[in-house]
């Protein structure tokens, strides 16, 4: 069982959550030797290519680091990633049949949110951390925001679209937990496996993130 709120504390510490979509699991370990160096301590593994669960378990034997799972939409991919060795799970979307499993593992699962119905519907299960989710298309930071003033006991993970750009407004808010966001792992530098820029980026990151 993980401790999760020692799971969110070490999120938070980051303030950044990267995203990756990774088509080769033999890159995982040198990713998560470039995260670590960059001084993430947490990131999310996508269930959007055959890679992800041989990538979760090569990265998941780093004690130091969290890794959890994303875009889990499936059952039986909750399986595949607590199989796997995933400490968390992320979905776009609320699925009282994901959730259900995962809460019988007793695995924390933030599930995505786009309305205050969902909000009310991850509540009425004990869930307290959502993904707001795509975040930019829905409204942004301002959305967050709304959302925030009737749910004041609900922290988000605000994910799609979230860039340099416009990083401060979401985390200038008190109730983002972390941001998702992608441009640390770029497609372009997995594919090269260029992992002094993903640790340059990731640094430049939190840096960025802590001045917020």
């Amino acid at each position: 069982m993980t401790d999760v709120r020692h799971l969110e504390q070490t999120i938070e510490a980051g303030r950044i959550l990267p995203v990756v979509v990774l088509h080769d699991a033999a890159a995982a370990d040198g990713l998560a030797d470039a995260l670590l160096a960059g001084g993430l301590r947490s990131v999310e593994v996508t269930f959007r290519t055959d890679a992800a669960a041989d990538a979760i378990r090569a990265m998941a034997r780093r004690p130091e680091l969290l890794v959890g799972a994303g875009t889990v939409t499936r059952v039986e991919q909750v399986d595949q990633a607590v199989e796997a060795g995933a400490t968390f799970l992320v979905s776009p979307g609320f699925s009282p049949k994901v959730v259900a499993r995962a809460q019988k593992l007793q695995v924390p699962i933030f599930p995505g949110i786009a309305t205050g119905t969902e909000i009310q519907m991850a509540l009425d299960v004990g869930l307290t951390t959502v993904k707001f989710f795509p975040a930019e298309q829905l409204g942004g930071a301002p959305m967050v925001k709304a959302l925030s003033a009737p749910f004041a006991n609900v922290r988000f993970i605000p994910t799609g679209g979230v860039t340099t750009a416009n990083l401060a407004g979401y985390l200038g808010l008190p109730s983002v937990l972390a941001v998702g966001g992608t441009w640390m792992v770029a497609p372009d530098l997995l594919a090269a496996q260029d992992w002094a820029e993903v640790t340059a980026r990731t640094a430049a990151a939190l840096k960025e993130a802590a001045a917020c």
